[in-house]
Order: structure tokens, then C-alpha cells, then sequence
């Protein structure tokens, strides 16, 4: 933790234009890209479903992923990284559990119209609020999409979290699918513009091939969207459990007990993560023009 801090930590939102564009592996190489930058940085994200879950402690539980990232914080996984958790059970039913300890079985509808907002909301920000005072950075991940319209009153995973707290937003997309520039596209047409202004550049992700065959269509969207593309990231392999079967690491698992600061190997991939994206993402720009950082 850096000492005599006079303010709260900076903040930075990834978001994606679908679920498994690679929010939580760029989180993941962030969170050790800055802090190997000698940054004290933490991973958050405000509301996750996952069955994927990691035991703090005998009371305590967080999803798996923000366990991971915490390590490549260099930090300890804390209940605060996850303040509300849902964990799916099947007839739109999920177990709540609200800064890491069960909550209560709750149906969607009365998660929606009772809870998320009402009860859920104030529990997010008095966390980040907590995790603000003791770091430099936090790297906020979003889920799915923000341009899921059907929810977005009550969306406090993605643009109803970073206007309240005033955070500046990457967008990811994955390019390996099809649809990425039509995702990018759509997702600026269809959120608000008080959200769109949050949004400080788009990110292209799992690409094969040469990067060079990519300008002309960037700069269309650059255009189109106003907005400036800050990195194009290759596909390579990654030996890192994945949140959901989504991301494409589904036949990887890594049992939770070996979930730790001590892992080498985990250790070794999230350095080889952290160095893949960071040779292929535009840093000063993020730390200079989105972050006001000079580093």
C-alpha cells in the first residue's frame, strides 16, 4: 500500500461489448502491468454470476476470477473485490451473497425489482469506496455488455457504476467471434450518451493475422464512434482459468487451494499475460490521456 495518500484511488472501467471479449484477462494483466509500475492496485467487480467460487475463509466467498486477479495485483483475495455474487441455481433462481457471505435464494425478477438497486447498489459503492482508500488504482470489471437495454436501469455491473463514481471506460471486443466492429458499433448506438462520453477508447481482441489488415476498418470506426482504438491484441495461448466457458479456457482448471501468491506457475502466466498485452496495447496512452498518470 503506498503511504500518505492525500486522495482516493483513481479508478479505470473495462467493459465489453459481449460476455467473453476479455474483460477479466485484461483486468487481470493490468492489475500487474501497474503494479510492477510500483502502483498498489486492486481488482473489482461490483456484481458477478459465476458458479466458479473461491473460499476466502470458513464464511467468506468471492468468484474465482477476482481471486485470481488480486494475486496479479500482488494482493490478498478480500471479500470487498465481489460485493454482490450470484450464483445460479437453475429456474431463474440465484444464491445472493452479499460481501462474501450468503444473502438469500432469490428469484430474477424480485433480485431486479427488490434488491440489486435498493440494497445492492449502496453495499457496491460503500466497498469501492473502502478498496479507494487503501490503493493508488482500481481496475473495475464490467460484465456482459452495457448495451443490454433490456436491464439497464439496473445494469450497477457496468454504466450505472462508472457514472456514479465518475470512472473512465475502456470497451473490449473480440474480433476471434465475427461481429467485432458491428459489436463496437452497436454498443455506441445503443447506450446513452452520457455513458458514451465515459468511454476513452476500444480495444480489439484474439486477433490472428497482420495487425496492418485492420487500419482501414479502425479508422472507420474511430469516425463513426469518435473514440480512438488503443490496442489490438493477438490470440495466444493462456494457461489461467477462465470465468465462464465463454472465454475459451474451459479445459483448463486449477484446484483453489493452488490459488495463491506462491503459485510459480500461476505466478509465470500471469507475467506472460501482463507482457503479451502489454506490447500490444497503447499504456501511455491509458496512463497519460485516460488515467492522467505520468508514469
Amino acid at each position: 500500500m503506498s503511504k500518505n495518500r492525500s486522495n482516493d484511488a483513481k479508478l479505470l472501467m473495462v467493459q465489453g461489448t459481449s460476455s467473453g471479449a476479455g474483460k477479466s484477462t485484461l483486468v487481470m494483466a493490468l492489475c500487474r502491468i501497474f503494479s510492477d509500475m510500483g502502483l498498489s492496485v486492486s481488482p473489482f467487480k461490483s456484481q458477478n454470476m459465476s458458479s466458479n467460487i473461491y473460499n476466502i475463509d470458513e464464511s467468506h466467498q468471492i468468484t474465482r476470477i477476482q481471486a485470481i486477479q488480486s494475486i496479479a495485483a500482488r494482493k490478498t483475495p478480500d471479500r470487498r473485490l465481489n460485493p454482490i455474487v450470484l450464483v445460479p441455481k437453475g429456474n431463474y433462481t440465484s444464491n445472493v451473497f452479499v460481501e462474501g457471505t450468503f444473502y438469500k435464494k432469490m428469484k430474477a425478477n424480485d433480485y431486479y425489482n427488490e434488491f440489486v438497486l435498493q440494497k445492492g447498489f449502496p453495499v457496491i459503492l460503500n466497498s469501492l469506496e473502502s478498496l479507494r482508500k487503501e490503493n493508488d488504482l482500481i481496475i473495475i470489471e464490467g460484465a456482459g455488455s452495457p448495451a443490454e437495454i433490456n436491464i439497464e436501469k439496473f445494469d450497477v455491473a457496468n454504466m450505472l457504476l462508472a457514472k456514479k463514481v465518475n470512472s473512465p471506460v475502456i470497451l473490449i471486443s473480440d474480433i476471434e467471434r465475427g461481429g467485432c466492429f458491428a459489436n463496437i458499433v452497436g454498443t455506441f448506438e445503443l447506450i446513452k450518451n452520457v455513458h458514451n462520453k465515459l468511454i476513452k477508447g476500444f480495444i480489439i481482441n484474439k486477433f490472428r493475422g497482420d495487425p496492418s489488415l485492420l487500419l482501414t476498418a479502425i479508422r472507420k470506426i474511430e469516425k463513426k464512434t469518435r473514440k480512438k482504438n488503443i490496442g489490438i491484441i493477438p490470440k495466444f495461448d493462456i494457461r489461467i482459468p477462465s470465468e465462464d466457458s465463454l472465454d475459451g479456457n474451459e479445459q483448463f482448471e486449477i484446484e483453489n487451494k493452488f490459488i495463491n501468491s506462491h503459485n510459480s506457475f500461476l505466478q509465470k502466466q500471469i507475467d506472460y499475460l501482463a507482457e503479451q498485452i502489454k506490447n500490444n496495447i497503447k499504456l501511455d496512452y491509458i496512463l497519460k490521456e485516460t488515467l492522467k498518470i505520468n508514469k
